[in-house]
């Protein structure tokens, strides 16, 4: 029976070991990396080889392909992208509202899905809903769509349309909100200290008009209003926030377990944001030891979970919407001509196995 995980692997070709722990544990999926990306062909025979090695041709293969400092598939071989906030930024000066940016979004997404598609890559950690406030870290920035809830949440939808047109799942994030986080949760313990009434009316917009998405990603973020003593990951009462007041019925994974924000031990980390009502763990940085830690504190996907993840990959549409991808691509550039070379920095997130 599948677990209930997703997993990297180290490098850009599947080792005999990973091979043979993957076979043994079968994840859910797995997710790809800068290390793991070359060139086509070979991300393709990895994908391959990633899912021969459990068994199943269609298990999801997760990447995060947002566009400026989050981009793991880049030159020479795929084109760059821009980051959430430049779609805005190209607007010409006679755009009276969003309706040019939102097309501009959905364009990007859907030569995103594009590629990704053409490699087997079926889903997508995008698009980012967090509204990031005055004095925030900017671990979030330029990622944001917007600084306002609305115009995130329309933006955002705008990319989930464009990735589900062109056959690739996307992954709201980080649910319930980022934004307000003075802290990178790579690195320590974000703790949001607004009351529940500014974020409901702020934060968590985005995340409820955007309910009807198939997967979220959740946050490694206290939010003290609602539980001071867990960050939601591992939350039974901001799990159960996102399932009633948000609304979302969708698969809901973790971010990754190896990120400081979490403490205890992996087994520990993922056992804890299984019961606390996450479908998924997600694991990332392909060191086999730490996946075998993983593994011992995570069980089998069943119940209502194996339904949701049954019910995500069944929004995949097989036949994309058509693309004219050499003309698309063309328009693409020119409306955003000057965003995205400019807009281009550290990555953000590149997740590598320890150093020994």
């Amino acid at each position: 029976m599948t677990s209930a995980a997703i997993y990297g692997c180290s490098g850009p070709e599947l080792t005999a070991a990973e091979r043979d722990f993957f076979a043994d544990v079968r994840p859910w999926g797995f997710i790809l990396f800068r290390r793991n990306v070359d060139n086509p062909d070979q991300v393709r025979a990895l994908v391959a080889a990633l899912r021969d090695s459990i068994g199943a041709p269609d298990a999801p293969v997760l990447i995060d392909q947002e566009g400026g400092r989050v981009q793991r598939l880049g030159p020479p071989h795929w084109p760059k992208y821009p980051p959430g906030d430049a779609y805005l930024k190209a607007a010409a000066v006679d755009e009276v509202n969003d309706d040019g940016a939102r097309e501009r979004v959905r364009l990007g997404a859907r030569l995103m899905a594009h590629d990704l598609q053409s490699l087997g890559i079926n889903v997508d950690c995008v698009p980012v809903l967090d509204v990031p406030v005055p004095g925030a870290h900017d671990i979030i920035g330029d990622r944001a769509y917007a600084h306002d809830p609305d115009t995130v949440a329309r933006l955002g939808r705008a990319a989930a349309e464009g990735l589900l047109a062109g056959g690739v799942l996307p992954v709201i994030k980080h649910m319930p909100g980022h934004g307000r986080a003075f802290a990178d949760s790579h690195k320590a313990l974000p703790v949001v200290h607004a009351d529940l009434a500014t974020l409901e009316a702020w934060d968590f917009v985005p995340f409820r008009a955007l309910s009807d998405m198939p997967m979220a990603m959740t946050a490694h973020v206290v939010f003290d209003a609602i539980d001071p003593k867990h960050p939601a990951t591992t939350s039974k009462k901001v799990i159960r926030l996102m399932r009633k007041q948000l609304g979302f019925a969708g698969l809901i994974l973790t971010d990754d377990l190896s990120m400081k924000a979490l403490s205890g031990s992996l087994a520990e980390r993922a056992a804890a944001a299984l019961k606390a009502g996450c479908d998924v763990v997600l694991h990332c940085n392909g060191d086999l030891e730490e996946m075998r830690q993983v593994a011992d504190g995570t069980g089998k996907l069943k119940g209502r979970a194996a339904r949701r993840a049954a019910a995500a990959l069944a929004r995949i549409v097989h036949t994309p919407e058509p693309l004219d991808a050499v003309a698309a691509r063309a328009r693409f550039a020119a409306e955003m001509a000057g965003r995205i070379e400019a807009a281009q920095g550290p990555d953000v997130g590149e997740a590598r196995a320890p150093a020994a």
